[in-house]
């Protein structure tokens, strides 16, 4: 699944790719979010929103409304804002549990050694789990850390792998990405 990654672009950047028959986009944050996509979406019928970016406990409700995949759910807070935000809007975004697949500090993303506990949280909230999300630290080969979430999603049963980017999306679909969050690659740089 190709997901083109329209943070910080225009509608009149993404409406082409909507011309082209691309129906699944990413975004980062919530308001920007919420300012373009109402109108794309009603101008063309079959479009997903994937939120790709962290997500702030206080925006759950805004971004399950809007949202119909979330790839950022790391923390406890986090999946109960979602669960009360689910039960109140009656809609269940599909999620991915994304993992700090590096242990970097600076990252968002649950410890890998948090894992089994936040999964099961998740499922007790009512969240949809489709899979796991990385983002393997920068400037080293991804491979390992791919081939490591593969292998943590296999263990807790779940078969969405969102992994892969412009730099190393070839790597993350070789090594079994099921979600490509692609961005630089389709747009150019960040306006």
């Amino acid at each position: 699944m190709l997901i083109a990654v329209s943070k910080t672009h225009p509608a009149e950047a993404i409406q082409p790719l909507i011309h082209a028959g691309q129906r699944h986009f990413g975004e980062n944050r919530v308001q920007e979010a919420q300012g373009k996509w109402p109108a794309l979406k009603d101008a063309q019928e079959g479009i997903i929103l994937h939120l790709i970016g962290q997500l702030q406990s206080n925006k759950a409700e805004e971004a399950v409304a809007l949202f119909d995949f979330i790839h950022s759910v790391d923390r406890p807070s986090l999946v109960a804002a979602l669960g009360n935000a689910q039960a109140k809007l009656g809609k269940i975004p599909g999620c991915f549990i994304q993992v700090n697949i590096g242990d970097e500090p600076q990252k968002g993303g649950c410890p890998t050694a948090d894992l089994p506990s936040l999964i099961d949280q998740a499922r007790a909230a009512g969240l949809r789990i489709e899979g796991l999300m990385c983002i393997p630290p920068a400037d080293v080969e991804p491979a390992p850390y791919f081939a490591l979430l593969a292998k943590l999603a296999r263990g807790h049963g779940l078969a969405g792998l969102s992994m892969g980017m412009s730099a190393d999306f070839e790597t993350a679909i070789m090594t079994g990405a099921t979600h490509v969050r692609v961005g630089t690659a389709l747009f150019g740089e960040r306006g």
